[in-house]
Formats: structure tokens, C-alpha cells, sequence
């Protein structure tokens, strides 16, 4: 768990430093901060379930926003036939902002909930 967390850490770092020239980059940095500091107190076998919970839980709601959102993922699968999000780092249309950002946050909950899931089994024993 030690590499998996030192390795998200500094992705969550590095997603943080590009949102810089993003549309709502006072969204995006924190949030990608708040994923490198939980996975570096992870790292260090330091992990404070219920904030991970409360953290977890905020980002799938704005997750479930971003997934409903008018521009969001239905828009990107249903309207426009789950255009390619990857082909250009420019964001050309708002569907695919949207959706990158959709999937950038559920990469980061699955690793909030793989620490917290961790974290409570070494609890148990």
C-alpha cells in the first residue's frame, strides 16, 4: 500500500499543478491537494477514516453533479455518441471538460475508499 499511495500522491500533485490553466481551477486544485495529502497520510500509515468518509462523500456528490449535469456525462454519452475525451488536451466543448472531470474525481474517490476499506481491516485484526 505504501507504493500504491506514494504513487497516487504524486499524480494527485501533478493533475493539481495542470488544473492552473483550467476553467475553475479554485475547484480542482484543492480537491486534487486534498487526494495527495490523504494518500501521502495514507503513505505513512496516518489515515483518519471518518475525514476520509466525509471527503469521500462530498466528492460523489459532486461527482453524481458532474455526471448530471447539462453538460455532464449523459450529455457526452447520449448527445454526443461518447465523443473521444482524449484525443486533444484542449477541452473543445463543455461535455468533455465535464467528463474528464467526472472521471479525474472518480479515480480519486476509489483511492479515498481503497485507503478507508485498508485502513479498516488493519483496524479489525
Amino acid at each position: 500500500m505504501k507504493v500504491f499511495n506514494l504513487i497516487f500522491c504524486v499524480l494527485f500533485i501533478v493533475s493539481a499543478g495542470l488544473q492552473y490553466n483550467d476553467p475553475d481551477p479554485y475547484i480542482w486544485i484543492p480537491i486534487y491537494l486534498m487526494g495527495a495529502v490523504i494518500s501521502f497520510q495514507a503513505f505513512r500509515e496516518k489515515v483518519y477514516p471518518v475525514f476520509t468518509l466525509l471527503l469521500s462523500a462530498l466528492f460523489i456528490i459532486y461527482d453524481l453533479y458532474l455526471f448530471f449535469d447539462k453538460f455532464g456525462v449523459l450529455s457526452w454519452l447520449n448527445e454526443h455518441n461518447a465523443e473521444n475525451i482524449a484525443a486533444s488536451m484542449k477541452a473543445s466543448a463543455p461535455w468533455i471538460e465535464e467528463t474528464r472531470e467526472f472521471f479525474g474525481l472518480l479515480i480519486l474517490i476509489i483511492v479515498l475508499m481503497i485507503n478507508y476499506f485498508v485502513s479498516q481491516k488493519s483496524v479489525v485484526k
